[in-house]
C-alpha cells in the first residue's frame, strides 16, 4: 500500500477548513487519509485504539482544545497541528505549527513534510519521549495530615518559619479540595485562586510577574498567599497538564513553595477509577514532586495511628520515606510520653515499611498554642510553632542533599539484653 499522511481532524461542522481538507483528501489534492471527529473525548478515543497517526489537526474554537489535549497527541505519536486566527502561544503549548483557518493546500502539504511522517500499511504506532522538564530553582514542601490534626494551621506557620529570615521567597499554595486557608486568612476576596491560574495555563505560558499576580502578599507573615478551589465541586477544572505547568511557573518565581494538601492520595490504580485520580490530582502531585513532606498527627492511640496510615499512604504512592517529616501537634510535655510516642510510630511503620522505616525523620512535637486570636488579626503565629517547623524542614533537606536520610529516628534504638555479671567487661573478655 503506497504511504500517506493519516490525519485526525477536530473543528467545527461548518468550518470551511474542515471541508476543504476533506475534498483534498478525497480528490488525492493531499496524499492524506481524514478521520474526522466531533470532540476532544473522540480524539482521545482515536489516538488509544492503537493506530499510528501522522497528524492531528485542531481547531482553536472547539472547546476543550488546550495544553492537555495537545500533550495527549504528542504522548501518542502524532504531530498536533492547531488552526487559529491568533497565536495565543500555541507553540508554547505544544502545538507544532500555526495554520490560519484560510490556509491553502501548499501551507499544509509544507507543514506535514516538515513535522510529519506518512505512513504504510505496515507501520505500527510510534511513542516519543516526554519533553525533560525545565530546570527549576524553587523547591516544594508539602504538608498532610489526617483531618484534625491541624494541617491547614501547620502550614501557615511553617511558611512564616521559612520566609523569617527573609532570604527566600515563600509562596502558601493552598492546594485541598476543601480549601480553608481563604477563611484562615480572613480574604475578603476569592478571586484569583488556583482555579484561575490553573485555567490560564491551559492556553497559555503566563509571565512570572503575571502568575505573582494571581497571589496575596501576607505582610505581617512574610509570605504571599494562591487561595484554593472556591468550591469543593469545582475539582474538575483541573487539568493534569495546565496543572503541572502552574506548578513549574510557581517554582520558577518562587524559591520556596508550601502546598496545603490533603490526605486522599487514591489514583486509578487502587480503586480503578480516572476520576478518583483526577480528584486527588493536586494532592498526589504535590506530594510526588516535594522535596520535603511535612506528615502532621495528634498525640493518642487515634492520633498516631491515623498518623501512620497517611504515612503508609504516602509510601504506596511513591514518596521515598527519607523526604517525610513527621510533625506532632498539641504534644505533651512529658519527655516519657514524647518517647512513648516516637516508639509507637517507629513500631508500627516498621511493621509495614521494613527497614525502609529506618530512614523516616526525627519527629518535630509542637506545644499546644492559642492560634485563633492571632489568626482572626491577622498576625504571626507564636515563634514556637514557627521556628521549629522551618529547622526541622532545612534538616531533612540538608539531610537528603548530604546523602544521609538513612540515619534511624533518634531515641528509638530498641533495648540491648544484658547478660548479668558482664557490665564492665571488654568485649570477649573474661570475668
Amino acid at each position: 500500500m503506497q504511504e500517506r499522511y493519516v490525519l485526525l481532524a477536530l473543528g467545527r461542522p461548518r468550518a470551511e477548513w474542515f471541508a476543504r481538507l476533506g475534498q483534498w483528501a478525497t480528490t488525492g489534492a493531499v496524499p492524506c487519509e481524514v478521520v474526522r471527529c466531533m470532540s476532544p473525548a473522540q480524539v482521545g478515543s482515536r489516538l488509544r485504539s492503537g493506530r499510528a497517526w501522522s497528524a492531528v489537526v485542531l481547531d482553536a474554537d472547539v472547546a476543550g482544545v488546550d495544553h492537555d489535549l495537545l500533550t495527549e497527541v504528542a504522548s501518542h505519536g502524532a504531530v498536533p497541528i492547531v488552526v487559529a486566527t491568533d497565536l495565543r502561544e500555541w507553540r508554547d503549548l505544544g502545538a507544532v505549527s500555526v495554520l490560519h483557518p484560510s490556509h491553502d493546500r501548499a501551507e499544509l502539504l509544507e507543514v506535514l513534510g516538515q513535522h510529519a511522517t506518512m505512513i504504510g500499511e505496515s507501520d505500527v504506532v510510534r511513542t516519543v519521549d516526554d519533553d525533560p522538564r525545565d530546570e527549576r530553582a524553587g523547591e516544594l514542601v508539602a504538608v498532610v495530615g489526617p483531618a484534625g490534626a491541624g494541617t491547614s494551621v501547620t502550614t501557615i506557620a511553617l511558611a512564616q518559619g521559612l520566609a523569617a529570615t527573609g532570604d527566600e521567597s515563600v509562596l502558601l499554595a493552598d492546594l485541598c479540595r476543601v480549601a480553608d486557608q481563604a477563611m484562615l486568612h480572613d480574604s475578603r476576596v476569592v478571586v484569583p485562586s488556583v482555579q484561575d491560574i490553573v485555567d490560564a495555563h491551559r492556553v497559555s505560558r503566563p509571565r512570572g510577574k503575571d502568575v505573582v499576580a494571581q497571589t496575596f502578599t501576607i505582610t505581617e507573615r512574610g509570605y504571599r498567599l494562591l487561595l484554593g478551589l472556591r468550591r469543593p465541586r469545582q475539582w474538575p477544572t483541573i487539568r493534569p497538564t495546565a496543572f503541572s505547568s502552574t506548578l513549574d511557573s510557581l517554582q520558577r518565581c518562587f524559591d520556596l513553595v508550601v502546598c496545603d494538601i490533603e490526605a486522599d492520595l487514591e489514583g486509578e490504580d487502587d480503586t480503578g477509577s480516572a476520576d478518583i485520580e483526577e480528584r486527588h490530582l493536586m494532592a498526589r502531585s504535590a506530594a510526588l514532586r516535594a522535596q520535603v513532606i511535612v506528615l502532621v498527627g495528634r498525640p493518642g492511640l487515634k492520633g498516631v495511628h491515623a498518623h501512620v496510615r497517611v504515612l503508609l499512604d504516602l509510601h504506596h504512592l511513591g514518596v521515598p520515606v527519607a523526604r517525610i517529616l513527621p510533625v506532632i501537634t498539641c504534644a505533651p510535655r512529658s519527655p516519657r510520653l514524647r518517647a512513648e510516642i516516637v516508639t509507637a510510630l517507629q513500631s508500627l511503620a516498621a511493621s509495614s515499611l521494613g527497614g525502609s522505616a529506618d530512614e523516616l525523620a526525627s519527629p518535630i512535637f509542637l506545644p499546644s498554642r492559642k492560634v485563633d486570636d492571632a489568626l482572626r488579626d491577622g498576625v504571626a503565629l507564636p515563634r514556637s510553632l514557627a521556628s521549629p517547623l522551618a529547622a526541622g524542614v532545612r534538616g531533612v533537606r540538608d539531610r537528603l542533599l548530604d546523602g544521609l536520610a538513612t540515619e534511624p529516628i533518634a531515641g528509638t534504638t530498641m533495648p540491648e539484653r544484658i547478660t548479668p555479671g558482664s557490665l564492665g567487661l571488654e568485649p570477649g573478655g573474661a570475668g
